[in-house]
Parts: C-alpha cells; structure tokens; sequence
C-alpha cells in the first residue's frame, strides 16, 4: 500500500502544463533539426524576428542603471507607493472612472488573480469565467479551495454570448451568497479577443440586475495583462468609464502585470488594483489584499517597480520606452493579420482575433491536430476546446503558411 503523507485536502493534486510540455517538444525538435526548420508557437513571450527573446531596451537600460539596493533592499508589504500610484495611472490612462481607488503590490498578474479568488470567493464556491481560458485560474481555485465554473464565450455567429453568461451568473447565485468572475480582456488569452463597450454594458446591465436586491455580492477581476499589445491605449480602455457608480454590491478589481508590457515576465511583478464608489469597500479590499501578500510572498520585487515608476516620471524615458514597445506591438499585428487573412483565405475557422499574444482555432481532438502539426515541425499548444497559436513567438516568414497547414492536419484526422 502506497503511503500518503499529504494533507487531505491536497492528495492528488499534480501540475499538469499543456504549454510546458508543448515546448519542450518544441525545443526537442529544434535541437535533432536546427531552428530554421521549426516554428514554435508555443511560448507565451515576445519572441524578436532574429527568435530572440524581446527585451525593451529602455527598460532594460533602466534596470541596469539601478543602485545595488534597490535591487536587493526589501519593499513594503503594500508596494512602493509611488509604484501603487504609478500603476493607478497606468490601468486607467484618461479613461478613470468616478470612485475610489487603492492598489497593492502583487507577484505578477497571477498574484492579483490569486487575491482576489482568497478574499473575494467564498471556499468551496465557484468562480465564473468563460470556457476559453488561461489554465492556471483553474489551479488558483482549486489551491484556494474552489472551482472554477465557465459560461460560453462565443455564439454561434462567434460574437460575445452575453446569454450564456447572464444565465450562469443566475444559475451560481440562486446558490451562492457572492460571486467572483473573472474577464481576461483586451487581448484575451488564450484567444485574442477583446470585449467591446457594448459587451460591457449588457455584462454590468445581468450584474446590476442579479444585485439589485441588496443580498447578493458581485466582484469583477478584470484580467488586462495584455491591454498594452490591445490598441491606442485610450481606445484599449474606455470601456472602463462603464465602472463609475456602480452599486456597492459591485466591486471591480483589475490585474496588472509587468510581465508583458515591460517584457519583465521572470522579475514577478505586478498589482491588483480595486474600485468602487464606496469608501470603506475600497479600504477593506487594500487591507484584504495587503496581509494575503504577508501571508503568501511576503513583499515583490523592489527592483523592478522601481524601474516602471523611473520610466513613468522621465518624459524623455517614457517617450521612448513607449516607441520601443509600439514596435513590438506592430509586428505582433503583422503576424496576427497574416494568420487570420490566410484562416479566412484556407476556410480555417479561427475564434475572433481582435489583439494580443493569442490565436485560437477549435478542435474536436486538439492533441490530435497538434501531434499531426510536428509532421510540419509546427508546434502549438492543445487546450480543451482547441489550438492555440502564440503569434506573439512566431516571426513574420514562419507565419506565412501555418493557417493553411493546420487546416490540412485537421482534414487529414476527419
């Protein structure tokens, strides 16, 4: 007989990664057949046309400049606070809403996700996304003692299924007391699309109608790790006016991450941010959210908030870190649009791409197409309902063609 020493709660539990093991096939069949043969689209980072690693140069000029202790000094729990104020600045640009704000450090993007499910989910209640979704929100849930239930994203006719969401939301809180959803959008992972401001209104219209009440509690994690690579960033957020006044029983919260838009993705540094038009919920979520670090991480790293409030209080620095990183953006646009333009030319049915690191084709057997895909030496990610291309990895001459033969793997395994 086998011995288990685990607690009960946590017999069982095994990280199992799609994108890792994608990639280390990848990299397997870089090194029998060279890299010029291999397309890896499996890496959630940007990777440069030369397939380097992207790292923007003001950042890292920035990074490298800073003094020894700032690098290895502790940080308040909290978070720099001219860094707490600096990511307010950067979440909202000149779309803030009306309300009351307060943001605590985090350790990346997932670190935000994290607070919100411990101190805004109640344990062994569900918390709702949508069926296309990054996978982690799934273990966050689970380590924390909830599950994650989803709604379908799209309709038929691929546009947002305001529909099956208003129904989930009713179904889960004719049992549950709250609810925590999670939205991943602009720029959605693994997918690519971008809620519209119209979506938004009819999300807020079922969640102000399921509040109206009083009895039930309704928070919001907007997940905009993407929202730099979404869009002129004014355009990326206006629909966030939508969040003024809202009812107190709506609370919105955002994830912030440097990941991404400072291509910082290893330095774990990131922030929730929370909203609303009461004082004291706003206050209770930056208590709430500074011991759960204390009772997690402890405190992030000092280094890297330094160099994003050092590039937000420099105009020439900015300027140009801002140029550097538009760069980016435009190739993964480019490569973005030659997929999607080849998909429709081939009758690949690729999920609506508005921006972002992410493509996503459905799939009956998405292991099955991806396997079929190592023929070509084409490597992608098999999720539950499909493919996912990370056009954010792929440079623009390796990108030309791939829509094409992922259409042929698919026919081949009919």
């Amino acid at each position: 007989m086998e011995m288990e020493m685990a607690a009960s709660h946590a017999v069982g539990k095994m990280l199992s990664d799609a994108i890792f093991g994608a990639s280390a096939a990848a990299k397997a069949a870089t090194a029998k057949h060279g890299a010029a043969k291999v397309t890896n689209a499996t890496i959630g980072a940007i990777i440069d046309e030369q397939e380097r690693l992207a790292c923007i140069p003001t950042m890292e000029k920035v990074f490298r400049s800073l003094p020894m202790t700032d690098i290895i000094d502790y940080a308040p729990i909290a978070g720099l606070p001219d860094y707490l104020n600096t990511v307010i600045e950067l979440t909202f640009a000149d779309q803030r809403p009306d309300g009351y704000f307060a943001s605590v450090a985090t350790a990346g993007g997932t670190g935000a996700v994290h607070h919100a499910i411990a101190n805004y989910s109640e344990i062994g209640d569900e918390v709702l996304t949508s069926d296309w979704y990054w996978g982690p929100y799934a273990a966050l849930c689970r380590e924390g003692g909830r599950s994650l239930a989803t709604y379908q994203l799209f309709d038929e006719q691929q546009n947002f299924n305001i529909r099956a969401f208003g129904e989930k939301v009713k179904s889960l809180l004719s049992k549950q007391n709250s609810l925590l959803i999670i939205i991943n959008t602009p720029a959605h992972n693994p997918t690519g699309y971008s809620l519209s401001e119209d979506d938004w209104k009819q999300v807020l219209d079922v969640c102000k109608q399921e509040a109206k009440s009083g009895s039930k509690k309704i928070s919001i994690l907007v997940d905009i790790a993407y929202i730099d690579y979404a869009g002129e960033k004014n355009a990326a957020r206006k629909f966030m006016k939508q969040f003024g006044g809202l009812p107190d029983n709506i609370f919105i919260m955002f994830a912030f991450s440097m990941s991404k838009g400072y291509t910082m993705y290893g330095q774990r540094t990131g922030a929730i941010i929370g909203l609303s038009a009461n004082k004291n919920v706003v206050d209770e979520f930056a208590q709430l959210a500074k011991f759960s670090s204390r009772a997690t991480w402890s405190n992030i790293n000092r280094g890297a908030m330094t160099v994003l409030t050092k590039i937000q209080q420099d105009a020439t620095l900015l300027a140009q870190f801002e140029k550097e990183r538009e760069e980016l953006y435009q190739t993964i646009r480019k490569r973005g649009a030659i997929f999607m333009e080849e998909a429709e030319a081939c009758k690949l049915n690729a999920l609506p791409y508005k921006a972002g690191f992410f493509i996503s084709v459905p799939a009956p057997d998405p292991g099955a197409v991806c396997d079929k895909l190592h023929d070509d030496l084409i490597f992608a990610v098999p999720l539950k309902k499909g493919v996912r291309i990370a056009v954010c990895a792929v440079p623009i001459a390796k990108m030309h063609g791939m829509a094409e033969k992922i259409k042929k793997a698919q026919d081949a395994l009919k």
